[in-house]
């Protein structure tokens, strides 16, 4: 059997790489080389939740399912994508409504139970430079999110479900203004996952594809780094 596979990850590279203000920084350092020692090996430091990645419950949930207690199932999900890059560009600040996902349906049909919702708001673009974390001058962030309307709606109706979540190519799926983490505390809920910094939004399709999640499952992990598969219909 042949899978349909696009990559939705941003390549791991320390001198690219946007670390979450007062996450540590993303360092590689080589161990061994070929010529010295007859094989190469890089020590790796990182926090867990640095570039794309997806994070586990108990990343704000207290006593939620960690990263190894997770089942398979909840790293694969069916997912749909909604495009909301224009309004995106002239409003930082944008958040997905319920009324937005009315419409999105109406559009492209139910969105199936238990799927991860993947905002496309354009900053997968951003990433590498300055203008992905979007602070002002006095050091507010502004970045996209779903609203706490929106996801109320997508649990109620099971839209979410008890596996499934959110995806955005932010840095997670709340509005950058809102420093209580709504969003992310919602969404976290049950066994749902946030997956976050995704890349190469093009290559999803808005509805019928499925996101597989690897990375290690490390002991007490709130995520993982991870190589996100967008596996097409």
């Amino acid at each position: 059997m042949r899978l349909d596979l696009v990559n939705l990850s941003h390549l791991a590279d320390p001198a690219t790489t946007c670390v979450y203000p007062g996450d540590p920084p993303f360092v590689v350092e080589p161990v061994t080389t070929i010529a010295e020692h007859g094989f190469r090996l890089n020590y790796l430091r990182q926090g867990e939740l640095t570039g794309t990645h997806w994070s586990a419950p108990g990343h704000f949930t207290e006593g939620g399912a960690l990263a190894d207690e997770l089942e398979l199932q909840d790293l694969c999900r069916p997912a749909v994508k909604i495009d909301v890059r224009d309004r995106c560009t002239d409003d930082p600040d944008f958040t997905l409504s319920r009324a937005d996902l009315l419409a999105w349906e109406h559009d492209h049909g139910p969105i199936p139970p238990e799927s991860i919702v993947v905002l496309w708001t354009g900053w997968d673009a951003k990433w590498g430079t300055d203008a992905y974390y979007g602070y002002d001058n006095a050091g507010v962030l502004h970045q996209p999110g779903f609203s706490v309307d929106a996801v109320e709606w997508l649990i109620d109706t099971g839209r979410l479900g008890r596996r499934g979540g959110t995806g955005t190519d932010t840095f997670g799926p709340d509005a950058g203004t809102d420093t209580s983490y709504a969003v992310s505390k919602l969404v976290h809920r049950e066994h749902r996952i946030s997956v976050e910094v995704l890349a190469n939004l093009a290559a999803l399709p808005p509805t019928g594809a499925a996101l597989l999640c690897g990375g290690q499952i490390v002991a007490g992990g709130t995520g993982s780094p991870a190589l996100i598969y967008g596996v097409l219909p």
